[in-house]
């Protein structure tokens, strides 16, 4: 049986506009030339010109927050305790068992920027695609915020995932979601404007502090979401191990066995 991989993580680089203005990533390209230049300050009596084509080493210097690029969000992030009270678990302390689980893809791609997705509209989709929740079950949520990528409007794009529908899939063992969209919530705009038509505190941030109830991950900022079937893969999204951080970089991969 042939194994497909699917890279449906993105890159972090200096232009891609992938995150507000204040969280963007900084990256510093230290090429070979000075890299030997300091390799020789390393080894006395070394001139740079005496390695091999003049060349040492390449290195970067990596300005980031733990949420720049695909990153898995743990509960910490979402709140101080989980679980109804216990303290909420660091990225650090994640089951790695939660980390590579058969998975599913809810495609919502039809529905419009802001919406947020509702208990009964998840189920609806499950039952389309004709999958039923396994405890650990992945699921991944495709959204139009997937074809925005790297637009002036990507912060804007997408559905959002509400406290109902997260408690949903929480209450049927699911412990990792994931979203092409910068956030799992409704884009910060929509929820805004929501915000200051009703003055309602309760709608910010509701999918995320569903994980006071029921502590769970969630990946943001995947890609290639499109490219996956409704069922029948793998995904691998194990975190940076980051000591006592909200959240840390993964390369996640969909595994296919064709």
């Amino acid at each position: 049986m042939a194994r497909r991989l699917i890279d449906i993580s993105v890159s972090i680089d200096n232009d891609t506009l992938a995150d507000p203005p204040q969280m963007r990533p900084e990256i510093t390209y230290k090429d070979h030339k000075r890299g030997a230049a300091e390799m020789a300050t390393v080894f006395a009596g070394l001139r740079p010109e005496d390695l091999p084509d003049g060349e040492g080493w390449a290195m970067e210097d990596v300005r980031l927050t733990t949420h720049n690029g695909t990153h898995l969000d743990a509960p910490w992030h979402f709140h101080s305790t989980m679980d109804g009270g216990k303290r909420a678990l660091t990225i650090d302390e994640i089951p790695l068992d939660w980390c590579m689980r058969p998975a599913v893809k809810l495609d919502f791609r039809h529905l419009p920027d802001g919406h947020i997705v509702s208990a009964g509209e998840v189920e609806a989709e499950l039952e389309r695609i004709g999958h039923r929740l396994e405890p650990l079950d992945i699921v991944l949520v495709n959204t139009a915020a997937g074809a925005a990528y790297g637009k002036p409007d990507y912060l804007a794009r997408g559905c959002g995932i509400g406290r109902e529908a997260t408690l949903f899939l929480l209450e049927r063992g699911v412990r990792v979601t994931g979203t092409d969209a910068w956030s799992w919530d409704a884009p910060f705009p929509h929820t805004m404007r929501r915000f200051s038509e009703t003055g309602d505190a309760a709608i910010i941030w509701e999918g995320h502090k569903a994980g006071r109830d029921i502590g769970y991950c969630h990946l943001e900022k995947l890609a290639n979401l499109e490219e996956l079937p409704a069922t029948g893969f793998t995904v691998s999204c194990f975190p940076v191990k980051i000591a006592g951080a909200s959240a840390g970089w993964t390369r996640a991969v969909a595994i296919l066995e064709d």
